[in-house]
């Protein structure tokens, strides 16, 4: 099993484990619901009103103890089923606390069904949409249509640093550092 580092920018945000024969368009989409995951839980752990947090308490304590960061320095491995651990526990702690349910306008019953609008909202650009993810490592883009060991070699005890973005975020970056070094080129001649 390849070990990734997944970090954000220069932040790490957490570990997970795939065989090197795993394909990059699978991982890609994998390594963004963790990430997505990560940021549903610790939107619903900050979500309760100051009542419902005495009572939720220990369960949100747990819940971001799943996902937190410092899994990375405990050398812990994060997967999909441990974000959905999460989540199902904070989902079960609301039960109890609202034992009629919430409204359907209540932020935390969209939450939990998927149907949050996050538009306009910092946590909406912190999502990373699947189809927009792309990884990178040693400065290569990690292309969809190969094979993790493509780029890693089929040494599966390999660990590497990968950093998730938005396709857009990075190209726009390229094209803005291209087009300066071209006009200094023009400059020098």
């Amino acid at each position: 099993m390849v070990l990734l580092h997944v970090k954000r920018g220069d932040e790490s945000q957490f570990l997970l484990q795939a065989p090197g024969s795993t394909e990059l368009e699978e991982l890609t989409v994998q390594v963004a619901r963790v990430y997505n995951g990560r940021l549903k839980v610790q939107r619903l752990c900050s979500a309760p009103n100051e009542k419902m947090k005495q009572v939720l308490k220990k369960t949100i304590e747990e819940a971001k103890a799943i996902i937190s960061k410092k899994q990375v320095e405990a050398g812990v491995c994060v997967t999909m089923e441990m974000v959905k651990d999460a989540l199902d526990q904070l989902r079960g702690a609301v039960m109890i606390v609202y034992p009629m349910g919430l409204p359907p306008y209540d932020p935390i019953r969209m939450e939990f069904e998927n149907k949050e609008d996050l538009s306009g909202t910092q946590a909406g650009l912190n999502v990373i949409k699947e189809a927009e993810a792309q990884l990178w490592w040693a400065a290569k883009e990690l292309r969809r249509t190969k094979k993790l060991s493509d780029y890693v070699g089929k040494n599966e005890k390999t660990k590497i640093i990968a950093k998730i973005q938005q396709v857009s975020t990075f190209c726009f970056n390229v094209s803005v550092v291209f087009v300066t070094s071209l006009q200094t080129d023009k400059n020098v001649q």
